[in-house]
């Protein structure tokens, strides 16, 4: 009998191409999993994740499942399979999930957070996880945009170019939902700053664009009220540049209550 495994899985994207296995040959989160996961269960192991994750961004709350027909118990996808893994690539949690779960299509939506630096001289030891944008930076000079991105857009105008059919005609599109955007400094320090958005779906590199967009808007580069413009163009020209892949952490994979999924690290327990 088959079963559906569920993982909870963080990861340290610096050395890798990206979640999803490359046809070149390129190491990546999903063929170390598989790899490892297939001498565990000793048979050929696939394993769906929740989304992709480009080369250099990094995760703390990626789902993924896969089936196997191993008996071995649940601990086994955890601690075991942590101490056959390289250590940037942890297993969180492990449960057993119904046959019909999928860790892409059954999730309602996702929260991405983009941290940077504003201060003139980066340390060493942070270059990998957050970006260098050195300067003055306003949050204030934001929030006007942040009331226009919330809710429903086509949001072509952040979109990596030619990653997508333009001329398909089934799915959605680039219509998305954004259902909350906040930008925050860090520990309470003026030069250290994390954007978090959360909606029901992103497209490729929506959450870099975005987010260099918004940085210019913070910097005085841009106008406040350029958004609207930007969204109604449906051109990625219209936006800013596409901020580096070091500062984006998939932070949560949101999914209906009634499907239990392990919380990420970074979830708040509900109120009593």
């Amino acid at each position: 009998m088959l079963r559906t495994i569920r993982l909870l899985i963080a990861y340290d994207g610096s050395g890798y191409h990206g979640w999803q296995r490359q046809r070149q040959g390129e190491t990546t989160i999903q063929e170390e999993l598989e790899t490892r996961l297939s001498a565990l269960c000793q048979q050929q192991i696939t394993l769906h994740g929740a989304g992709r994750t480009d080369a250099g961004v990094h995760a703390l709350g990626m789902v993924a499942h896969f089936h196997t027909a191993s008996a071995i118990p649940l601990a086994a996808f955890t601690k075991g399979l942590n101490s056959l893994l390289p250590p940037d690539i942890r297993i969180l949690g492990a449960e057993e999930a119904p046959p019909n779960f999928h860790s892409r299509f059954s999730a309602v939506g996702k929260t991405y957070r983009y941290s940077f630096f504003t201060g003139p001289v980066q340390l060493p030891g942070n270059r990998c996880y957050q970006a260098h944008y050195p300067g003055l930076f306003d949050p204030k000079l934001l929030e006007p945009a942040l009331a226009v991105l919330v809710g429903t857009h086509d949001f072509s105008s952040f979109e990596r170019s030619g990653s997508r059919d333009k001329e398909a005609t089934d799915g959605r599109g680039a219509v998305r939902t954004l259902t909350r955007i906040s930008c925050v400094p860090v520990l309470g320090r003026p030069d250290h700053w994390s954007i978090r958005f959360t909606g029901d779906g992103f497209l490729r590199q929506m959450v870099r664009i975005l987010t260099g967009t918004l940085i210019e808007i913070g910097q005085g580069k841009r106008q406040p009220d350029e958004i609207a413009a930007i969204l109604a163009a449906k051109n990625r020209a219209a936006a800013g540049p596409t901020a580096p892949a070091c500062g984006l952490l998939l932070e949560e994979i949101h999914y209906h209550p009634q499907i239990f999924c392990p919380p990420s690290p970074c979830s708040k327990p509900a109120a009593p």
